[in-house]
């Protein structure tokens, strides 16, 4: 298995940047998106992301938006909501269209990486019984 590759989706270019730089100690790949929009153009060519993290509060598309957007279009990415205070209804109703958690901001680093590696532990999981449907597929095809 690879590295764990993620996206952080956030408007606010210091906290990206130091998140970035904090993750990236910790074996992980990082992506950056500053927008919802950026953040689903980089995800057409960047295929293997496992987990995004994803700001509730953004300008423009927000990240519920962007979330609906994300699991239209990508089922298997896990999304992490970052939430402010002001704004945890808001992370409750993404866990309802699909969102894998919520974290505070603030973030805690440790249990963020708790959160990502559960995440992408689930996608994997996930990966793993679509590959076994397909075989199992095949093989009745071939009636094996």
């Amino acid at each position: 298995m690879g590295p764990t590759v993620v996206m952080l989706v956030d408007d606010e270019v210091p906290f990206v940047e130091t998140m970035t730089k904090r993750l990236a100690v910790r074996d992980l790949t990082v992506l950056n998106a500053f927008s919802g929009p950026e953040a689903l153009e980089k995800l057409e060519k960047e295929r293997h992301v496992d987990v995004i993290i994803l700001d509730v509060k953004m300008p423009g598309m927000d990240g519920i938006e962007t979330l609906r957007e994300i699991k239209a279009r990508y089922p298997l990415i896990e999304v992490i909501m970052l939430t402010g205070h002001g704004t945890i209804e808001t992370a409750i109703e993404g866990m309802k269209l699909g969102a894998f958690d919520y974290l505070l901001k603030p973030t805690n680093i440790d249990q963020l990486m708790t959160k990502v590696q559960e995440a992408r532990a689930k996608k994997r999981a996930h990966e793993d019984k679509i590959m076994q449907a397909r075989l199992q597929e095949i093989a009745l095809r071939r009636g094996d």
